[in-house]
């Protein structure tokens, strides 16, 4: 699942580019099927998004939440994929781009009625 933040004048008008932007990283980067689109877009009140010094409001938060397992260099591959596509395709600088990885074990993860570990996916986790 993948939440993003940003105020609401500049991401609204976005939101289905960058939903499809970060969907092809994925896809690209980490093998996913275009049926596992998970995004949760969280556009804010200017007043209650603050950010840090040197950003503009363009500012973009983008938290990946994911299955443990995926190796260093394919998440750094997937972080770099990220801000050299959003700005290509969005003109959103690096510089107004923050991206977070959390990863959890896949028992911590519930869906389809079964835990992470128990489910069969039609993708890779350990890559």
């Amino acid at each position: 699942m993948i939440i993003i933040y940003g105020i609401k004048e500049h991401l609204n008008p976005i939101k289905q580019s960058l939903s499809h932007v970060i969907h092809q990283a994925m896809q690209s980067v980490l093998g996913l099927p275009e049926d596992k689109r998970a995004h949760r877009f969280i556009p804010m009140d200017k007043a209650d998004f603050f950010y840090p010094g040197g950003r503009s409001e363009a500012y973009t938060v983008i938290e990946i939440n994911m299955m443990q397992g995926r190796q260093v260099e394919t998440q750094k591959a997937l972080i770099k994929a990220l801000f050299k596509d959003i700005e290509e395709q969005l003109g959103i600088s690096p510089i107004d781009i923050e991206i977070t990885i959390k990863e959890q074990p896949p028992h911590c993860w519930g869906f389809r009625g079964m835990t992470g570990d128990e489910a069969k996916l039609n993708y890779k986790i350990n890559l």
